[in-house]
């Protein structure tokens, strides 16, 4: 198959191009690199750099798009609502007229946000935004639409620094500089890790059938404190002032998910981060 995958070159996209490749697709990525990189760049992927809101890509003879695109994180939006709406909604706006026009499946990466509070943040709203323009395009044109709300996913290429970054990501980072952890307000909220091996399968399971707007939960269907996470690492930590904007608790019930897909999310927090910790450890003995 030819697919697109817009933010190709960001944290998720990147891991879905390995298993495309893999499974020896044809793949384009399109990014703007404002939370992509280059050094996430995969040989036998074609890097486009162009901005969904206005590509003058050739859609023409692609099979499937994976919408991935998108400026994530409650906080920067906060500051920014302009920035984060323009790109999540009138970028994905954009790509499904693209689609429309070659009647190309979309595969649209939504967000457990919207289960908190679509008016909490401009964020929340403009992802819920997307999925409504995929329901419309569905509905309206018959288009083939499906959603896959994530949970806070985590892995291979996540974000480590910057407004954009995971807290897993933050957490990994101060670890291997030898910082404390930083936790924000009480640490008692309590998130929904999904590591993004299992995303991926979710994703890929997704773009051989027929949907109308179907929505997918993709999550491991336990949660932890953030408190519960850094103890994990067995480092110092510290706590700071809460943020705006954040939610008390993420925890995904993937049951749609496991009876249409066949999807089973396999990786746990825990044995991701003892793996993480002794590779850590080795890493410093060498």
């Amino acid at each position: 198959m030819k697919i697109v995958i817009t933010g190709g070159a960001g944290f998720i996209g990147t891991n879905l191009v390995k298993k495309l490749l893999k499974a020896n697709h044809t793949v384009w990525s399109i990014d703007n690199y404002s939370t992509g990189f280059t050094k996430n760049h995969q040989e036998g992927c074609n890097y486009i750099e162009n901005d969904v809101r206005t590509t003058d890509f050739d859609f023409s003879d692609i099979d499937i798009i994976y919408h991935l695109a998108a400026l994530a994180r409650i906080q920067p939006s906060l500051k920014n609502p302009q920035t984060a709406i323009d790109a999540n909604v009138i970028g994905t706006l954009n790509i499904l007229e693209k689609a429309r026009q070659y009647s190309i499946p979309v595969i649209y990466a939504g967000s457990s946000s919207k289960h908190h509070g679509l008016w909490g943040s401009p964020y929340a709203w403009s992802k819920y935004g997307g999925e409504q323009l995929c329901k419309l395009y569905s509905e309206v044109y018959g288009l083939n639409t499906t959603i896959c709300r994530f949970y806070n996913v985590y892995g291979p290429h996540q974000l480590e620094e910057g407004e954009y970054a995971t807290v897993l990501g933050i957490f990994e980072k101060q670890h291997k500089r030898g910082d404390s952890l930083t936790i924000t307000g009480d640490g008692e909220q309590r998130r929904d890790f999904t590591h993004v091996d299992d995303i991926v399968d979710a994703l890929y399971r997704c773009k051989d059938r027929e949907s109308k707007a179907d929505i997918f939960e993709l999550g491991r269907g336990q949660n932890f404190s953030i408190n519960e996470v850094a103890k994990l690492f067995k480092h110092p930590y510290v706590y700071i002032t809460a943020r705006k904007g954040e939610y008390p608790y993420t925890l995904c019930d993937y049951s749609y998910a496991q009876k249409e897909l066949g999807w089973n999310p396999k990786i746990n927090l825990e044995d991701y981060l003892t793996s993480y910790l002794l590779s850590n450890d080795n890493n410093e003995k060498d």
